[in-house]
């Protein structure tokens, strides 16, 4: 079953410094070289934003899973007033408008270091349900570039339509 949070009123109060986490995942334990490069990544990046980093927070989880209990355990922290990640769906794959808002709504805010991400939300959603199938159904190393290639022939049939 799922739990509900509610917070009456954020802790940290307007005279408490706000704490930064990094928060860095990665699907499987052969991924944990990309684990330590995405720490280094985000960890520079805050530190070139004169953004202190107080804690670093590492898991190995599918994104798809809601019951990571480190993410859990970041999400439930109400001195945590800042969570940087590297990309958006190392944070969670689905849903993430929902999860920007409940720590927005407590006074506290996600972080997306490469924002680089495509505009297109439906190209976005599909992306990330394809990735996680071709995941289940090839194996995980080649499943993110299944579903690029799966995305762009969808883009250029959409594409050659119009024209």
């Amino acid at each position: 079953m799922g739990r509900l949070i509610l917070v009456d009123e954020f802790i940290g109060g307007p005279g408490s410094r706000s704490r930064t986490a990094v928060y860095a995942r990665v699907s499987s334990a052969d991924q944990k070289a990309d684990l330590d490069r995405q720490v280094a990544r985000v960890t520079a990046w805050a530190t070139a934003s004169q953004i202190p980093v107080d804690k670093v927070v590492t898991e190995v989880g599918s994104a798809l899973n809601g019951h990571r209990r480190k993410f859990l355990a970041l999400l439930r922290d109400p001195t945590v007033s800042r969570i940087v990640v590297e990309h958006r769906d190392r944070f969670c794959r689905l849903g993430s408008e929902y999860v920007e808002a409940a720590l927005a709504a407590q006074g506290r805010e996600l972080v997306v270091v490469d924002s680089a991400e495509v505009d297109d939300d439906l190209v976005r959603d599909m992306t990330e349900i394809l990735t996680s199938m071709c995941a289940r159904l090839y194996g995980k190393r080649a499943a993110a570039n299944r579903a690029k290639r799966a995305v762009a022939a969808a883009v250029d049939a959409r594409d050659s339509k119009a024209a």
